[in-house]
């Protein structure tokens, strides 16, 4: 039986493991292919496309930032983390323009914010609301990934959770209002139903050995890593160099983490039901995961 493993750049580990041919035989899934699914208001839901791919046929194995794993568990899907990264704190942040009069996240409130609904940056922008005394309401949430900078230096959002690298461009023309460090741990993440990780667990390990393989080949060279990837070869190189690499067993810390988000997701009705994230916790995948390493 062949597996399906979906990969997207914004995954670097699947990406440089499908460029590089470490998974023989897997079928590749090209997200850009699926589709995102149906459309949602920003304000009010969040996109489930990637942990709905799992169940209608897309992929069998995926791999995103810390938001998809919860929506898919929201919409009752019956997933399972495989792994998770050290913390990727440096990768991203909430900024402002350098000429922006905003000073303090309690600003935000009535202003317009870009960043990528669905992604981790969903995740960092309603922690820093809720710590600062705000809600997601009190935003308005502008669903722009690839063109976010150009419509903060234009003036056409007021802030921004930027990522590298497609912050570096404008890096000087911003100015930080909220680092990571201190709101969550910004991980990477992989996870796959249920029922493949416990009928097929050989397979499973045969898949997170070729993504450890990948991490070491990157880490190791981050400039030819980072002509794999479409873009400023520059940009990606120092975005390459500052993350962390290998693939970890789901800690009690990660779990707590996750918990803290999901119930601030559906406090903020951007989910419809609260879920138990510890529910998509195996221990003898965190042993599989282990013996990797």
């Amino acid at each position: 039986m062949t597996t399906r493993v979906g990969f997207f750049p914004q995954n670097n580990t699947l990406w440089v493991a499908r460029h590089r041919d470490l998974l023989p035989g897997a079928h590749w899934v090209d997200l850009n292919t699926l589709g995102r699914g149906e459309p949602v208001d920003p304000t009010r839901a969040l996109p489930s496309a990637h942990g709905d791919h799992l169940f209608d046929g897309g992929y069998d194995f995926i791999g995103t930032g810390s938001t998809p794993p919860i929506t898919a568990q929201a919409k009752g899907h019956d997933i399972v983390y495989v792994a998770i990264s050290g913390p990727r704190v440096e990768n991203g942040r909430l900024v402002v323009r350098d000429d922006s009069p905003i000073g303090s996240v309690a600003e935000l409130k009535g202003k317009r914010v870009a960043l990528g609904h669905g992604s981790w940056q969903t995740t960092l922008l309603l922690l820093a609301l809720d710590r600062a005394g705000l809600g997601w309401g009190d935003v308005i949430p502008v669903d722009a990934y690839g063109d976010a900078a150009e419509l903060l230096v234009n003036g056409d959002v007021d802030a921004w959770v930027g990522s590298y690298p497609y912050l570096t461009p404008v890096e000087s023309r911003t100015r930080t209002l909220v680092e990571t460090p201190g709101l969550f741990s910004h991980r990477s993440l992989w996870f796959t139903r249920r029922d493949f990780a416990r009928e097929r667990p050989g397979e499973l390990e045969r898949i997170v050995t070729a993504l450890q393989r990948a991490d070491r080949w990157t880490q190791e060279h981050p400039r030819q890593a980072a002509a794999l990837f479409d873009g400023d070869l520059d940009a990606w190189e120092h975005a390459l160099r500052t993350r962390p690499w290998g693939l970890h067993p789901v800690s009690e810390e990660f779990v707590a983490e996750q918990q803290h988000a999901a119930d601030l997701f559906h406090a903020n009705g951007l989910i419809q039901r609260k879920i138990t994230v510890a529910d998509a916790v195996l221990p003898e995948i965190g042993e599989l995961v282990a013996r990797t390493r």
